[in-house]
């Protein structure tokens, strides 16, 4: 399994844990109140507010503190944790370096990024032809295929780390490549 990969599941988990405990935490435990606690909320909304509209209307909130993103974007990244933790564990106990799923190419990334922005946009093309608002738990489903699709192209895609005491083959003619054996 590539470093890549392990760290784009951890990135995403992270984030995701951040984007639902740091609202609650901050409400309830008085996390905020330390100066530590205040930089890492402030952090947590600031990159959530890069992202998305932040919009409370569109948001979920926990014990009364508004998430940093809204519902789509929670499911998006849900998605995108959720997919990650399951394709890193079907790797593991498969005992296969070579990603679960096989490669990707071009055009079926962009199928399945197609199929898989459809839910999202059949929400907005709602919003805009009534005029409702669909609820925050239709939002975040709408959003979570997104996410979903994305962490596993990503998965697939990511090139695969030589064996450990190898060189890729690549690399192993370029002038000044050493040859690195396992004793």
């Amino acid at each position: 399994m590539t470093r890549f990969r392990s760290l784009f599941v951890a990135l995403a988990v992270v984030w995701t844990l951040m984007v639902l405990v740091v609202p609650f935490a901050a409400s309830s435990y008085g996390l905020a109140s330390s100066s530590a606690g205040r930089a890492i909320v402030s952090l947590v909304y600031e990159i959530g507010r890069l992202v998305c509209h932040q919009r409370p209307e569109r948001s979920f909130f926990l014990s009364g503190a508004q998430l940093p993103v809204c519902a789509r974007c929670t499911g998006i990244y849900v998605g995108a944790a959720l997919t990650g933790v399951v394709a890193w564990s079907l790797t593991r106990l498969s005992g296969r370096q070579q990603a679960i799923g096989g490669a990707v190419s071009r055009n079926r990334s962009r199928r399945i990024l197609l199929m898989a922005v459809v839910p999202t946009v059949a929400t907005i093309f709602y919003e805009w032809t009534t005029g409702e608002m669909p609820g925050s738990w239709t939002r975040a489903v709408s959003g979570g295929p997104l996410g979903a699709a994305v962490a596993w192209i990503v998965w697939v895609s990511a090139e695969q780390e030589p064996a450990r005491g190898t060189q890729a083959t690549d690399h192993a003619n370029a002038p000044g490549a050493v040859a690195v054996t396992e004793k």
